[in-house]
């Protein structure tokens, strides 16, 4: 035997080892099944030391690394002229963990995005209070503050899904309205104690500083009151000016169009404001013919991102992986089901698990080249099981717009085409 085989033969040895004293430490028992990625050829295939870059002002990614958030407007996707095109999707199909980078935060806006002077802008908390006052940028951030990391998902997510699945769709289509991020700011308790808010007020009032001029009624339970922050900072950073430079509001596990962006207003009070954003939008029709308000909850949801829509496996060993989260509290378990919803297991859940948080998932799979259904499903801390489409639609029907979170099913064909498909 060569030397250059010996030492091959040594590092086959070696990774086959470690790998299986991870697994019999991670509590894995069927070792075998699991498939070690083929090594380099030889020790000739690791590649030489090279010169990089000179340091500067600002951090690329590698020009090897393409992540793009998709919009109406982008090609291949045309809908709207770009002038008109209000979102854009989190490419959740190339993001690894759970956080997701600010510049691939989803957007939705109804009347673009301003950038707002932080020495100019004002918060004002009036209402059913002993005091009206008016914060600047500066008294906000001298305050005591938290971080959380909470996921912020569009009540339209998924929604492409309600009557139809487009077999040309990918995750980032059906799904790319859902991010999460560590955020910065103010309790809205500390704020509430600075105004000497009105006990009897059971319900507020936020609004932006946007030219849509987006205001929604918030109900002021214990829940909302103990979690809610007035933020001024994503993942380290300032808040960018898509997501609500300077200040926005943070309601974690509801719906996206709460946490109001651009935040000018917050007003106390007894009663829902009734504005046009809970009257005209943001309501679903129901079977019956009425309409639903204040369904304010983003439930229990998941998603495998990988494989999934326009993507191709071969067969044998392929990992899935995907994402799971609840606006009720943290994911306790998500299962996979890798014949169409007959039988399901339970996939590895990857740390941390947060509250009102995004977690990753996955799970081994053997696929034996025939043609097949994957999807996945997931439950809460409390119980919430996510439904599948048959028994979501038994309780919304199919007009409505808002709050999809039936389990995803991705169709896999005997070429190992992936596609999106509906159970």
């Amino acid at each position: 035997m060569s030397n250059n085989k010996e030492k091959q033969a040594l590092l086959d040895a070696s990774a086959l080892l470690a790998r299986r004293k991870f697994l019999r430490a991670a509590g894995t028992v069927a070792v075998a099944t699991v498939a070690v990625p083929a090594l380099a050829e030889s020790l000739a295939d690791v590649p030489a030391r090279r010169v990089g870059d000179s340091i500067s002002g600002l951090s690329q990614r590698s020009k090897y690394v393409h992540l793009e958030r998709i919009t109406e407007a982008t090609p291949g996707k045309l809908r709207v002229d770009p002038a008109l095109a209000i979102n854009s999707k989190t490419p959740l199909d190339k993001l690894v963990g759970a956080i997701t980078p600010s510049d691939m935060h989803y957007e939705r806006s109804h009347s673009g995005s301003p950038d707002l002077d932080p020495a100019q802008h004002r918060l004002l908390i009036h209402g059913m209070a002993k005091k009206e006052l008016v914060f600047t940028m500066e008294e906000l951030r001298a305050m005591p503050s938290v971080s959380r990391i909470h996921f912020m998902e569009c009540s339209g997510n998924g929604w492409e899904n309600w009557k139809k699945a487009d077999p040309g769709m990918t995750v980032q289509d059906t799904h790319g309205l859902v991010s999460m991020h560590e955020w910065t700011g103010v309790h809205l308790s500390y704020l509430m104690e600075q105004v000497n808010a009105d006990p009897a007020s059971t319900w507020m009032l936020a609004e932006g500083g946007d030219a849509a001029g987006v205001a929604r009624s918030i109900p002021l339970t214990d829940e909302i009151i103990e979690e809610a922050l007035v933020v001024y900072a994503q993942n380290g950073e300032p808040l960018r000016p898509a997501h609500g430079f300077p200040i926005r509001l943070l309601i974690p596990g509801m719906e996206g169009n709460l946490s109001i962006k651009w935040l000018r207003r917050l007003k106390f009070g007894d009663r829902p404001f009734m504005t046009r954003w809970e009257t005209a939008r943001y309501t679903q029709l129901l079977p019956n013919g009425k309409a639903r308000q204040f369904q304010l909850y983003q439930e229990v949801n998941s998603v495998i991102t990988s494989p999934s829509g326009t993507m191709r496996i071969g067969a044998g060993y392929n990992r899935i992986t995907g994402l799971a989260w609840s606006g009720r509290g943290k994911i306790a378990k998500v299962e996979i089901s890798t014949d169409g919803g007959a039988s399901w297991r339970e996939a590895r859940l990857n740390a941390p698990i947060l509250h009102k948080a995004q977690v990753r998932f996955d799970a081994d799979w053997h696929w034996d080249g025939r043609p097949t259904r994957i999807l996945s499903r997931s439950t809460d801390d409390k119980g919430h099981v996510q439904p599948d489409r048959q028994s979501l639609l038994a309780v919304m029907g199919e007009n409505a717009l808002f709050h999809y979170n039936a389990q995803q099913t991705w169709a896999i064909d005997a070429e190992g085409r992936v596609t999106n498909a509906l159970s």
